[in-house]
């Protein structure tokens, strides 16, 4: 097998208090909550739109930020960008959350769906005002290391490689690429066959029309239809950890197929695909091994001292959480911190940690850390925890969750024999 040795010196272009590395919604709010401090910030971001698995993947649906009975858990940036999300384009928020928490108890949950494009446009909007740097169509491609710091970033791009050099570095790539390739430890994940994209039909436009809601044009069609918890995942198909372009390519083309033929019944005038997913539908492809792993059973009701958010579980009612600043970094990488689908969590809580809302404000409290860590000269798993949570309950964060929202029955039930696995009740 042919062997080459690739060589190439590279000066910094610029030196930036901050880089994040993603910019799905994890990495926009890092980005913003830094540069609110008047800190240099760059975010790059590998395609042409900003949102990542919110935007790019069409999971366009801020899952439930409720504990099931009407009282809100998360707040911060998700909740303003939830509602800056109904501002331009369609809405589902359910008519009890429509002006606030509900002033009596309810079963809706508090959720909305989104027009996933027009909410790109706001986070770039939210980016650019916050005065952060962006570079779209840039791939973060390498960290420059010196033991567990990391110098900078590495980039390749329509201008080549570049380097940037950095004091502090946030990974929000959903698959902590630059963590990985830092030699922090990280765990791979495990992703079903399921790939869905958004189709139209004359049907669903003479609904829209009736309903004078652009939202009943789409529905789903899909490829692969496996579950959140890995239903109809059918024999013979591989689960991907997503982490190499082969199985990247073998996800998509085996997705695309099976897509293409499930409308080739259709009558070809009735129907047209208006949007095919940009990325990979993966849920979860790699985690840091962080200082501490969130587990349903240990942390389900737990407060911890190190907490810098309070969460809900988006497919059952009533569970609560609370993220530790642990599970965003690991000791031994002074100023290297993760947040969103990359938090260190295990099982069913890695779940609960990844989606939109949670990886919100886990990206919210990166972008304050990383300040932090600047303003005190000290590792970032060594900031001031109470200086942190207050700059957090400032922006609006609710870091320990109430314990008269607990029940008074907290049977956790868990499927299969794995207590890593997710859990059903209460729904």
């Amino acid at each position: 097998m042919e062997t080459i040795e690739f060589t190439r010196k590279l000066t910094a272009k610029k030196e930036y208090d901050v880089i994040v590395a993603g910019g799905g919604v994890a990495g926009v709010a890092a980005a913003v909550s830094a540069a609110k401090y008047g800190r240099s910030v760059l975010l790059l971001e590998k395609s042409n739109i900003l949102g990542g698995l919110a935007t790019l993947g069409l999971v366009n649906l801020f899952v439930p930020m409720c504990n099931g009975r009407g009282k809100q858990i998360i707040f911060g940036l998700a909740e303003k960008w939830l509602r800056q999300s109904a501002l331009y384009g369609h809405d589902s928020i359910p008519a009890q959350w429509k002006n606030g928490e509900p002033t009596e108890p309810t079963g809706a949950r508090y959720c909305q769906r989104y027009s996933p494009y027009i909410f790109a446009l706001q986070l770039t909007e939210e980016v650019t005002h916050a005065g952060v740097d962006l570079l779209f169509d840039c791939i973060a491609s390498y960290p420059q290391m010196e033991g567990g710091h990391c110098r900078g970033i590495i980039t390749d791009s329509k201008s080549g490689l570049e380097y940037y050099a950095c004091k502090m570095f946030i990974d929000t790539t959903g698959d902590a690429d630059i963590l990985r390739r830092s030699g922090m430890p990280t765990v791979p994940g495990e992703n079903f066959f399921s790939y869905f994209g958004k189709k139209i039909t004359l049907d669903s436009c003479r609904r829209a029309v009736e309903q004078g809601n652009i939202a009943e044009v789409y529905s789903f069609v899909s490829g692969g239809g496996a579950s959140l918890y890995g239903d109809n995942q059918p024999e013979g198909i591989p689960k991907w950890s997503g982490l190499t372009v082969d199985e990247v390519s073998d996800y998509l083309i085996r997705n695309q197929l099976l897509m293409l033929d499930n409308i080739r019944g259709d009558e070809r005038k009735s129907r047209d695909i208006a949007m095919l997913p940009l990325m990979p539908n993966f849920r979860t492809t790699c985690r840091i091994d962080g200082d501490y792993t969130m587990k349903i059973m240990q942390d389900v009701y737990r407060h911890h001292e190190d907490s810098v958010c309070a969460i809900n579980d988006f497919d059952h009612r009533d569970y609560l959480y609370e993220v530790p600043l642990r599970t965003l970094v690991r000791h031994g990488f002074d100023n290297m911190i993760t947040a969103g689908r990359s938090a260190s969590g295990s099982g069913y809580a890695w779940d609960v940690l990844r989606v939109i809302p949670p990886a919100i404000l886990t990206g919210q409290a990166a972008g304050e850390a990383a300040v932090l860590a600047l303003e005190e000269q000290t590792a970032i798993y060594d900031v001031t925890v109470p200086t942190l949570q207050k700059r957090l309950e400032d922006a609006n964060v609710m870091i320990h969750f109430p314990d008269e929202y607990v029940p008074q029955d907290r049977t956790v039930v868990i499927h299969g024999n794995n207590m890593d696995g997710h859990i059903e009740g209460h729904n």
